[in-house]
């Protein structure tokens, strides 16, 4: 069996039971310094403004007095959302779609299958931590991912809050909270990123739903880059994490927040001993581009790049394997009136060395968009500096009705479908390079046995890498006529004949 990087949100039994029924959202992630983090506010007497560090017996560190001094300000986070059992399922008897998923599909208390089943609540479990004497926590995007209602409960007093969801930004997995209570204990922030491998760490949350829950560890690495997560430098730690702890804070010895508990690694969906987290400082800016704008802006060049091999550096006279070599550059982006081409590796970018591959998309999305900077690269067996103005990312949620798709010829309008990008972590989840998931069907389509959740990953038995070639599949194809998705809902595939609209 494969190994997997696994998010840390614990579904109840029922959800677990139509664990199927919709795509994976349990695994999981640039930020542009535009604002100032969240201010904390003043800390109440159950949380000291100043870090005591934590006391040893024997040599062995001694964690109470970091548990007496941030324990209150770490709650338990539950969400709650409601699923039709029939909702997309009923269709006439004889219908192939329909007998399919009624067959391989889990059956009624399952959340799928005969159609006639009454709605019910799908709750999960999840941690946090309060950034803001005024209500602000800060949690996994993941956590509360699709939920109707999010409670986030007090560890000391026990009560129990309806938060509103101040914003989400899937591609950090960070998520921003609001409470109606103030006069909160705050969790100390650390104002340093420099961990060093070795170093002890301690992590609190609600593993399994067993709340202020607390395991230590060490640091295994720092800066660690994770598939398809371009955007976090992640803190790997072997700290005891489970389903549960998605959303809770990692504390260094000073009991301050360093980063906040994510994802792990695992063959069985337990803790095997490799977990990561979200560092602070990368969390801190994302809630305050939320709080203060209500969405995270990113830097963005237009190019694909990959690594360079020490082949690939030998063949280009580079004295070693370093920097990212460009593989493609996109037609009036920023990179290409840069004078940026094919063939280029870029080896600094705004003054920092680009070791990896890897290490330039976290560098380009930091960078505020319209910031004008130096990007030195290698051509022809030299280096040569190029002049930049970084542009600005898309958002990470895209719908069918794109401008870009030119009026009338989005999915929306000629399917009856809105849909989304499917997150990197869904698509490792399932197993495909890409997807579109379905969030509403509408129109003449309405009655077709779709339903939200459903990830569209072929159409016509294409296959598709963007949002805009799909549109395109769907632009070409004449009104009246049927185009074939290929949809996958939880661990089962199908075809569902879809008819095109005049858009």
């Amino acid at each position: 069996m494969t190994a997997a990087l696994l998010r840390l949100v614990l579904s109840s039994a029922a959800a677990a039971a139509v664990a199927a029924c919709s795509p994976a959202t349990e695994e999981g992630a640039a930020v542009a310094p535009t604002s100032a983090p969240p201010t904390a506010g003043a800390a109440s007497p159950a949380v000291p403004a100043t870090a005591s560090p934590v006391a040893s017996r024997a040599g062995v560190p001694d964690f109470t007095a970091l548990v007496d001094k941030v324990g209150p300000a770490v709650v338990n986070v539950t969400t709650s959302r409601t699923l039709s059992a029939g909702a997309g399922m009923q269709g006439p008897s004889g219908d192939p779609l329909f007998e399919f998923f009624r067959r391989f599909m889990p059956p009624n208390g399952g959340g799928c299958g005969n159609g006639g089943g009454p709605d019910f609540r799908s709750r999960g479990v999840g941690s946090g931590f309060i950034i803001d004497a005024e209500g602000y926590v800060l949690t996994n995007a993941h956590v509360v991912a699709d939920a109707d209602e999010v409670v986030v409960r007090l560890a000391d007093s026990k009560e129990e809050y309806k938060a509103k969801v101040v914003g989400v930004d899937p591609q950090t997995d960070v998520a921003l909270l609001k409470l109606d209570k103030q006069g909160l204990p705050v969790a100390p922030i650390s104002k340093t990123n420099a961990l060093r491998a070795g170093e002890w760490v301690a992590a609190i949350g609600s593993p399994f739903g067993f709340s202020n829950t607390i395991t230590a560890g060490i640091v295994s690495a720092t800066e660690r880059s994770l598939p398809d997560e371009n955007f976090v430098p992640f803190i790997q730690t072997d700290v005891a994490v489970n389903p549960g702890n998605s959303g809770g804070p990692l504390l260094n010895m000073n009991g301050e927040v360093v980063g906040i508990n994510s994802q792990i690694y695992s063959r069985t969906g337990g803790y095997m001993g490799v977990s990561f987290a979200i560092p602070i400082d990368v969390a801190m800016d994302i809630a305050g581009q939320l709080r203060t704008q209500g969405r995270v802006s990113r830097g963005r060049l237009g190019v694909g790049i990959q690594e360079v091999s020490q082949q690939l550096a030998e063949s280009f006279k580079l004295d070693k394997a370093r920097g990212a070599v460009v593989t493609a550059v996109e037609p009036e982006s920023p990179a290409q009136q840069a004078g940026l081409a094919v063939g280029d590796i870029i080896t600094r970018f705004n003054g920092k060395e680009v070791e990896d591959a890897t290490d330039l998309p976290l560098m380009v999305g930091q960078t505020k968009p319209g910031t004008e900077v130096d990007v030195e690269v290698w051509r022809g067996g030299k280096s040569q500096t190029l002049k930049l103005k970084v542009g600005e990312a898309e958002t990470s949620v895209a719908r069918a009705a794109s401008p870009a798709s030119g009026p009338g010829t989005g999915a929306t309008g000629r399917l009856g479908l809105a849909v989304s990008e499917l997150p990197p972590a869904g698509r490792r989840a399932l197993g495909v390079d890409y997807g579109l998931v379905v969030e509403r069907v509408e129109g003449t389509n309405a009655d077709v046995p779709l339903q939200p959740g459903d990830v569209i990953i072929a159409i016509n038995n294409q296959r598709f890498r963007s949002l805009d070639e799909f549109n395109r599949h769907v632009a070409e194809a004449a009104p009246g006529s049927t185009v074939a998705l290929l949809i996958r809902r939880g661990e089962a595939t199908a075809y569902v004949p879809v008819t095109v609209g005049q858009g």
